[in-house]
């Protein structure tokens, strides 16, 4: 068994409690329908602000009855400190994945960013620590990395951040290693790269790129490209962020410890074969979409032109394999898009 296999066995022979923040989200309902499978107490706080009721109900549809009550929710905000007491009460790990996540919108409003993924993070952090939690796993980014030129990027070498959002990301993991050393709370920050997968939402002016093509696509409407398409990302399966997210809170590796990891696959396309395979796929499953050729438009603001992950550190300290390439995960990310437009 590799220690992703051994984690879910224990877990299941001793549940534990968590709080998942952001759990109506992609990430967190993901985390959710996992947890609850392995038959662990789970409280999911959400302020409904990018999540959506509709993942909590499709994860209910999924697990058994006696695992939906062991789940209890909590409609709160991060940035009330109160509701982040509450929802950290008797809790062994914190998963957060709370947060404003968007360089663009950042941008445009990063008094807002700030609010959210430095603020909100500190208050779920300074729970966290008061309610003695067992480990703080929380979601850092590849925007860590900024004008970083190094084509593999690994942990310990960083850039000058290019966005707002960026910049609230290493916030967060400074005020992790701070209170390691300060209070000696123990935390794990995974620098996540380009994630999707199912319940990813496809629709808004910030959507990330796989969900938005995809539904373009099957509904025929036009696609439009970033830049020349030659711009490359690291994609990951979301399946290898649970993955990572159980490792990380569990791990009995002292090593392992206040790291930060990045999660990913470590192979990196571009975003021209990206839709070229995208296209494929769906005429695979709906033969009547059409052949159609992208728009490009100017670079965004903020973006990284090249992005793939050394993920070695992850393999050695936490045993992370991410076991689901690229392929396999776009192929199931099509077929749960097109079963949910009905096509």
């Amino acid at each position: 068994m590799n220690q992703f296999e051994i984690t879910r066995h224990e877990l299941k022979s001793s549940p534990k409690n968590w709080l998942i923040t952001g759990a109506a989200g992609f990430i967190g309902s993901n985390l959710l329908e996992t947890l609850l499978k392995l038959d662990q107490k789970v409280v999911g706080m959400d302020n409904f602000s990018t999540g959506h009721r509709r993942n909590l109900d499709e994860v209910k549809k999924i697990v058994t009855n006696q695992q939906w009550r062991k789940f209890k929710f909590i409609e709160g905000d991060i940035c009330d400190k109160k509701a982040c007491d509450e929802a950290c009460k008797d809790i062994d790990y914190v998963l957060h994945h709370a947060a404003l996540g968007s360089v663009p919108l950042s941008i445009e409003d990063p008094v807002l960013a700030n609010g959210i993924n430095v603020n909100g993070f500190l208050n779920v952090l300074v729970a966290s620590k008061n309610a003695k939690v067992k480990r703080f796993v929380y979601a850092a980014s590849s925007s860590t990395y900024g004008d970083d030129t190094n084509t593999s990027k690994i942990e310990n070498k960083i850039g000058t951040p290019l966005s707002p959002y960026a910049v609230t990301k290493l916030v967060n993991e400074l005020y992790a290693n701070v209170f390691a050393r300060t209070y000696g709370f123990d935390s794990i920050g995974l620098r996540y790269f380009n994630i999707f997968g199912r319940r990813q939402d496809p629709l808004g002016a910030y959507a990330a790129v796989i969900p938005k093509w995809i539904t373009s696509l099957i509904k025929n409407d036009p696609v439009q490209i970033n830049g020349d398409g030659e711009t490359t990302r690291d994609f990951c399966y979301i399946e290898n962020v649970i993955q990572a997210n159980l490792l990380a809170a569990t791990t009995k590796n002292a090593e392992a410890v206040n790291e930060v990891y990045n999660i990913a696959v470590g192979e990196s396309i571009s975003l021209n074969t990206l839709y070229s395979e995208i296209q494929h796929k769906i005429q695979r499953h709906i033969p009547n979409v059409n052949h159609q050729k992208p728009t490009y438009c100017d670079f965004r603001d903020g973006d990284i032109r090249h992005s793939l992950a050394d993920v070695s550190k992850a393999r050695k300290l936490l045993g992370y394999t991410p076991i689901h390439r690229y392929d396999y995960g776009l192929e199931e990310a099509v077929r749960w898009y097109i079963e949910k437009s009905g096509k």
